[in-house]
């Protein structure tokens, strides 16, 4: 950890993208040459897609392995991760990224099987050098979760695909209680609570979901029309919910980060659509909802577990119509 903490120190001090890059080549400075290698990969359509909210068992990711890592590489990644994610609340930002890797070491001791699920089968990846004038991508993702912040011109100019989900929902690992996606689970299902019974039913989608629409291998594929109920014929307090829904996903990052993107989604907040399926309580199998707007895009599906019985748990993604992968 040495050869590591005075380039991190120096790099709190950075603000914006240089202090991403600043810790970005602070990590890479950690790895050896074949390492590297793994790591910064040229910026590529083929190589930005590759994300996937899969286990590792199909080569889907790019990137270097955190398993590969010793102690000192694995906190500078974290370090790197820590810069661009939120630290306001335990169980969001840093703190749910931490629960995703905390869920799959608990995942793997559960079904017997830790070489499949394993915190150490998440992979972080470079696409294009970090630099505060060219464009690249920081790309972080594992089962049940996918990080992609595309850069240019020393500004963020993509925060998606961003895929959130967790297995099982709600659990104690190492003596810690995790909830990695209980907030956003409760701030839909308060949403749709609040809709007044015409408004639920303008709002109910007539086909039934078994999954999110837009995961994986799905990019591009909005709906061409909007479904469901316009926030801008919903009362202020019901907007408020809506808001807080999207700040769930959104507020993961950065504060700055965070911030940029929220002006934008609450500008176009009345003429963004909320539509659901299911129950509304978000509780039970098939239970689903999006909020689709000029820009974001956000589904949450209750999906049925199979090898814990009798239990949900949630895939979900967040993505924008015109900045996934910085729009390019």
């Amino acid at each position: 950890m040495s050869q590591i903490a005075p380039v991190s120190a120096d790099c709190a001090k950075e603000k914006g993208t240089a202090k991403v890059v600043c810790f970005a080549e602070a990590f890479k400075a950690t790895l050896n040459a074949e390492q590297t290698a793994q790591l910064q990969l040229e910026y590529t359509k083929s190589n930005a897609v590759k994300w996937s909210n899969f286990p590792e068992f199909r080569p889907t990711r790019v990137g270097i392995r955190l398993g590969l890592l010793n102690p000192a590489q694995l906190a500078a990644a974290k370090a790197l991760m820590s810069a661009v994610l939120s630290h306001e609340s335990e169980q969001e930002g840093f703190g749910e990224m931490e629960g995703n890797l905390a869920a799959d070491d608990f995942f793997g001791q559960h079904t017997n099987n830790p070489k499949l699920f394993s915190s150490g089968n998440f992979f972080i990846a470079f696409l294009g050098k970090p630099s505060t004038s060219d464009l690249w991508e920081l790309q972080f993702g594992g089962h049940h979760y996918a990080f992609a912040n595309t850069y240019k011109g020393g500004k963020i100019i993509g925060a998606t695909p961003s895929f959130r989900g967790v297995e099982p929902s709600v659990f104690e690992w190492n003596g810690k209680k995790y909830q990695p996606l209980e907030q956003e689970k409760d701030a839909f299902a308060t949403l749709i609570g609040s809709l007044k019974e015409e408004e639920k039913t303008t709002a109910k989608l007539r086909l039934s979901f078994n999954n999110i629409l837009l995961g994986p291998n799905q990019d591009g594929k909005f709906p061409l029309e909007k479904q469901g109920v316009k926030v801008g014929d919903l009362s202020s307090a019901q907007q408020k919910w809506v808001k807080k829904a999207m700040e769930s996903y959104v507020r993961d990052l950065d504060a700055e980060t965070a911030e940029e993107w929220m002006k934008k989604y609450t500008a176009e907040l009345p003429e963004t659509y909320v539509a659901y399926a299911g129950s509304g309580t978000m509780n039970q199998v098939g239970d689903y909802v999006r909020i689709d707007g000029p820009s974001i895009w956000i589904e949450y599906s209750a999906q049925p577990s199979r090898d814990i019985p009798g239990t949900t748990h949630p895939h979900s993604v967040w993505r924008d119509r015109k900045s996934d992968y910085g729009g390019n």
